[in-house]
C-alpha cells in the first residue's frame, strides 16, 4: 500500500517530490493526489490524438510541441497532469532542464476521461484551466462516446459536445479534420 505524506507541500516542493514508487501525483491545495494508471483504451486514444496533433503541427510548420503527461500549474499550491498539451517551443524552452510543469497556459489541453476522473476532468480541471486562461480544452469521454470542445470566451468556457461523425471545430487547429468516431475507434483493438 502506498501512503502519501500528510503534510502540506508547496508547489516548489512538489516539483522535486519523489517517493521512489514511480507513481504520478497531482498537487491539489498542497496535498498529493495519486493518479491511477490509465486503461489500455485510454493509452490508445491518447496515442492516436498525440500523433494527429503532432502531424498537424508538422504539416503547418508551427513552432509548437505536443506533450503527454506534463504538468500545468493551476494555482498557488496546485498542479494538474494533462493527458496531452500543446505548447509553444518557447514555453518548452523555459523548462528545458526543469520539471515539465508549465506555469503559463498551454494552447490546448486534452484530457481523456477514465471512470475515476469524471468529476476531476469535467468540473475541477475545467474551472482551473479557465482560470489559467487555457484557450482550448478538449474532454475526450470514451464512457459517453463524446468529445467536448471548450473554447475560452471572456474567462469562461463555451462548450460544444460532439459525437459520432460530427467534426471537431478547433480554434487552435482550424484545418483539422477529425470526428469522435475516429478517436474512439483508435481506442478499440478490434479493427
Amino acid at each position: 500500500m502506498v501512503t502519501t505524506p500528510t503534510t502540506s507541500l508547496t508547489f516548489e516542493e512538489y516539483l522535486t517530490y519523489d517517493d521512489g514508487t514511480g507513481f504520478h501525483y497531482e498537487l491539489v491545495d498542497g496535498r498529493l493526489e495519486l493518479m491511477n494508471p490509465p486503461t489500455i483504451q485510454h493509452f490508445l486514444i491518447a496515442d492516436f490524438l498525440d500523433s494527429v496533433l503532432k502531424e498537424e503541427i508538422k504539416r503547418l510548420g508551427l513552432p509548437w510541441l505536443c506533450f503527454r503527461e506534463t504538468g500545468v500549474r493551476t494555482g498557488r499550491n496546485k498542479s494538474r497532469l494533462t493527458d496531452l498539451c500543446v505548447v509553444t517551443q518557447e514555453q518548452a524552452r523555459t523548462l528545458m532542464n526543469l520539471s515539465a510543469v508549465f506555469e503559463s497556459p498551454p494552447l490546448l489541453i486534452v484530457e481523456v476521461v477514465s471512470p475515476e476522473s469524471v468529476k476531476r476532468d469535467y468540473r475541477y480541471k475545467r474551472s482551473e484551466y479557465a482560470a489559467l486562461e487555457v484557450p482550448e480544452y478538449w474532454i475526450v469521454d470514451p464512457l459517453e462516446a463524446t468529445i467536448s470542445v471548450l473554447l475560452l470566451e471572456e474567462g469562461l468556457y463555451e462548450q460544444t459536445v460532439l459525437s459520432a461523425n460530427q467534426q471537431i471545430r478547433s480554434r487552435t487547429f482550424p484545418e483539422l479534420v477529425l470526428a469522435p468516431e475516429q478517436v474512439f475507434s483508435a481506442g478499440n483493438l478490434e479493427k
